[in-house]
Order: C-alpha cells, then structure tokens, then sequence
C-alpha cells in the first residue's frame, strides 16, 4: 500500500451563488498540494474547477487536466496545468480522469458533476474499481441528493449497502483528513467498460 498519489476532482464549471463554493475549492487546492497529492480535474479555466486549478498551483501543487476537444474554447484549455490531456469524447475524458486517478472528491456542481459522480459510483457497484468518493456537502449543498438515494433505499431500487460506496462529509477539512488516512493499492485496477 502507498499514499494516494492522485485525486480526481469533480465542480462545477460555474462558480454558484455561495462565496462558501469558491472558497471550499480553494481550500481544497492548496490543502492537496501541501500534501503533495497531485489533481485531476476537467482541464477547463473556468468555475469551481478553475479556482480549485489556481490555488493548487499557486500553492506549488500537480494538476493534470483532462478536457475533451469540443470543450477546449468553452471551457478555455488551460496552458499552465502540469499535465493535460485532450481527448475525443466525454465519455473518454472520465475514464481517462479515473484511470489516472487513487481517489475521487465531489464537490458542488451542476449537471456535468452529477453525471460524474453517478458515474464513478456506479462503476464503483459494478466492481470495476474500489477507490474512495468522497462528497463534501458544503453548506448542505447535496443534503436533497442524500435524500433521494435514501428513498431510492427506501422504494426498493437501491440496496442499503450502496449507500456505503461514497463517503460524506461537511467540511475541506474532514476531506483533508480522512486522505491522511487513506492509502491506495500500488497499482490501480484496470477500467473496464461494459
């Protein structure tokens, strides 16, 4: 067992209303990179994501960026990140943000990081791999998420043991420490698609 090298991070590509969002993510970026744990993202320049990118670098931290080519302009590809990755598709660009990835953090986003993370989590009830998600509710912000998966619990059509395949947490903080105490296999299992 090592100490997890990578995480993949999943925000929205808007800022939100909160000041608490943008700060969370800067938060994040510098407490990774102090760390010495390098991050993955979507690529783009923009939102959340873009801010978690600028304090990780500021902070003298590794971020690699993934973005598909039809997002370059939109998004504004980066050319300071220390590694990206252009690739064809969507669908490309998660499983390239997961194979290089030890671990997966959420934070608040739109449709684009719900796509995400419902992503990740069910190849996660599939077995095709074992890695931490961590979902940081920041200022209850996926609280209404929480709920329909415990009535989809409730209704039958999630087992209550799924609930299990993410972890939540309210703070950077909690998700800083509890990647303290995490250690990831040498070599992360292979990505299968079905």
């Amino acid at each position: 067992m090592t100490r997890i090298a990578n995480v993949c991070v999943y925000a929205g590509s808007r800022v939100g209303k909160s000041p608490q969002f943008r700060a969370a993510a800067e938060d994040l970026g510098r407490g990774l990179a102090a760390r010495r744990i390098g991050i993955v993202y979507g690529g783009g320049n923009v939102g959340i994501m873009g801010t978690l990118a600028d304090a990780a670098l500021a902070a003298g931290g590794r971020v690699v960026g993934v973005i598909p080519r039809f997002l370059e302009e939109r998004e504004v590809r980066r050319g300071d990140l220390t590694e990206q990755h252009t690739v064809p598709s969507m669908h490309e660009r998660k499983a390239k943000m997961a194979e290089l990835s030890d671990a997966f953090i959420v934070l608040p986003g739109g449709l684009g990081t719900l796509d995400e993370t419902f992503e990740i989590l069910t190849w996660r009830q599939l077995g095709l791999h074992d890695r931490p998600i961590l979902i940081v509710d920041i200022a209850g912000y996926w609280r209404d998420l929480f709920r329909q998966l415990e009535r989809a619990v409730a209704e039958g059509f999630v087992y209550d043991g799924e609930l299990r395949l993410f972890e939540r947490h309210a703070t950077i903080g909690e998700v800083l420490a509890r990647l303290d105490t995490l250690a990831a296999p040498v070599q992360a299992p292979s990505l299968r698609r079905a």
